[in-house]
């Protein structure tokens, strides 16, 4: 039986500024990485997000990133392994609160942006990261890149480790992310970024920009829920997956 997660990054707005549609993508999903507020979000935001994951069910994560709010996280920036461990450590600390003042516990620990591309790339940085979630929870999931240093380092160190795909991302032929700044980043044909996923969990294969199929193992399959479209086209995916015969569960049923 095949069997998947979907995530997706929510918790994303700051003070007065809104991003995403939370109410309406928690609905649809299995697993939420909620911003700590770092590269987004706020103790109100984190507060409502938890609240709204709570009555719906789902499971939650952390989502921490780089201190780059006005960048997103998206920045790369140069820190040591002892900070990398500190920034995860106070992260998870900070939705951990919120968490309990919910009656939840957290599931997993997902990088955000910037810092989810390097630690793919980097295992120094991966075992920085890991060792604050070891110290912290050693039964949190990690959730990575699949064929990256993040999973390599999580798995060495005894910690639970979930694979990651991207539903609307490219992939380079080494298994990273086609940076956004290149052409073939994002796929914008629905129906082809639908059938890349069904692939990914089914034949555990994707296709690189350069045409070249890679092996890839979906644990967890990113969607985004910006807009209107993003959410009909979780719908799509939903629905696709079901017609498949993928279950659709949360990743503490799956590793």
């Amino acid at each position: 039986m095949y069997r998947v997660d979907l995530n997706s990054d929510l918790g994303e707005s700051f003070g007065r500024y809104t991003i995403g549609s939370d109410d309406r993508i928690i609905p649809l999903i299995t697993s939420a990485n909620v911003a700590c507020g770092f590269h987004a979000s706020d103790p109100v935001v984190m507060d409502k997000t938890l609240a709204m994951a709570a009555e719906a069910g789902i499971r939650v994560g952390a989502h921490p990133g780089y201190p780059d709010l006005m960048g997103f996280g998206r920045r790369n920036m140069s820190v040591t392994p002892g900070e990398a461990k500190a920034y995860t450590l106070y992260q998870l600390g900070a939705l951990e609160a919120f968490a309990r003042a919910h009656g939840l516990k957290l599931q997993h620990v997902k990088p955000h942006g910037a810092l989810y591309n390097m630690a793919a790339k980097d295992y120094e940085l991966s075992r920085a990261i890991c060792s604050a979630v070891r110290e912290f929870d050693g039964s949190l999931i990690v959730l990575a890149l699949s064929g990256g240093e993040l999973a390599r380092a999580a798995q060495d160190m005894g910690l639970r480790t979930a694979l990651e795909v991207f539903a609307d991302r490219g992939y380079e032929e080494d298994g990273s992310l086609v940076d956004r700044r290149k052409e073939g980043a994002m796929v914008t044909d629905e129906e082809e970024a639908i059938s890349r996923v069904i692939r990914m969990v089914k034949e555990k294969k994707v296709r690189a920009v350069t045409g070249k199929d890679i092996p890839i193992r979906a644990d967890s399959v990113c969607v985004h829920g910006d807009g209107e479209k993003a959410l009909a086209f979780v719908e799509k995916i939903r629905r696709a997956l079901k017609e498949e015969g993928v279950e659709i569960c949360p990743l503490d049923e799956i590793v």
